[in-house]
């Protein structure tokens, strides 16, 4: 009896490879089968238009994506990372769907992670070159453009030569004329209508908490979390059971034709990112020296907690 090994020596290159291709088809659709009822999966597909882009996600526009209630989007921020391989695991294992703002330098540095977010699936959208400290906001506007282009073009060699015309602005700090520039080029650009602040430390138990607490509060919309933290990798599994134990249906992002289903902010809406992004920006005061004779503070006291950001 031959193994697989000795069969496949036996082969020329073109067939090795299509005998690979095979495999690996076989494998993913196994997979895939595997993920019974109990599984989350995906409710449905959503069309983002390439021709007709907008700006969706109430935490910063006054519109977001047209979702039922229940009815959730997974988006991730900043990889690929160390931690991306387990967080595209929990999704493999639940046959969920999400869309991936990678930076272009991670990306050029790690493109194997690339490949297989791409090719599991997954939306790869586009969050910059550089992810700069100092936002695209500050730069000036040609070298954000400039920015924003390069981490295109590297993540989507990376992704092997396709990838999704979405952007997110990292810190959510956009410009009126960056946004303006990124929909003529047909690219939609996402805020988010949760997140799970997975910027701070945090035990992956108080993450799903507080991120299933907030989902449970607004009921459906883009849910913002980062791979490249190993708490939210940590978490994932659980809170993707959670989903579906709690009645979520998961929703696909793809880029296609006509319009976007979008639905608009009421009167009462005002952003919740553009005063963080304000006070984050704001110039420093230089420290003040307390005078030596001040009285100390007393023991316990806290100073007030400090301002979410990305």
């Amino acid at each position: 009896m031959q193994t697989g090994k000795t069969v496949m020596k036996s082969f020329s290159r073109p067939l090795r490879f299509v005998f690979a291709t095979l495999t690996l088809v076989a494998g993913v659709s196994a997979a895939r089968a595997d993920c019974g009822p109990e599984a989350l999966g995906v409710s449905r597909t959503l069309t983002i238009s390439r021709t007709k882009a907008t700006a969706v996600g109430l935490q910063t526009y006054p519109r977001t994506l047209d979702l039922a209630v229940h009815e959730v989007v997974l988006t991730f921020d900043d990889g690929p990372a160390a931690s991306t391989p387990k967080v595209l695991d929990a999704l493999a294992k639940e046959c969920a769907k999400a869309t991936f703002f990678i930076i272009g330098h991670n990306a050029e540095a790690m493109p194997h992670l690339v490949k297989r977010t791409a090719a599991e699936g997954h939306a790869i959208g586009h969050h910059s070159w550089s992810h700069p400290d100092h936002t695209l906001r500050l730069m000036d506007e040609a070298k954000a453009k400039a920015d924003i282009e390069k981490g295109i073009v590297a993540t989507t060699k990376a992704a092997g030569g396709e990838s999704a015309p979405f952007f997110r602005f990292p810190g959510f700090a956009d410009t009126p004329a960056l946004v303006a520039d990124l929909n003529a080029r047909g690219y939609t650009v996402f805020g988010s209508d949760v997140w799970a602040s997975d910027w701070k430390e945090m035990t992956p138990k108080a993450e799903l908490d507080l991120i299933l607490s907030r989902l449970d509060k607004i009921g459906r919309g883009i849910v913002l979390f980062h791979d490249n933290k190993a708490q939210t990798a940590g978490m994932l599994g659980e809170f993707l059971r959670e989903l579906k134990k709690r009645g979520y249906r998961l929703v696909h992002l793809v880029p296609g034709d006509g319009e976007t289903p979008v639905v608009a902010a009421g009167p009462e809406w005002t952003s919740t990112t553009e005063p963080i992004i304000a006070k984050t920006l704001a110039p420093k005061k230089p420290a003040v020296k307390k005078p030596a004779t001040e009285k100390p503070a007393v023991s316990g006291e806290h100073a007030p907690p400090a301002v979410e950001s990305e």
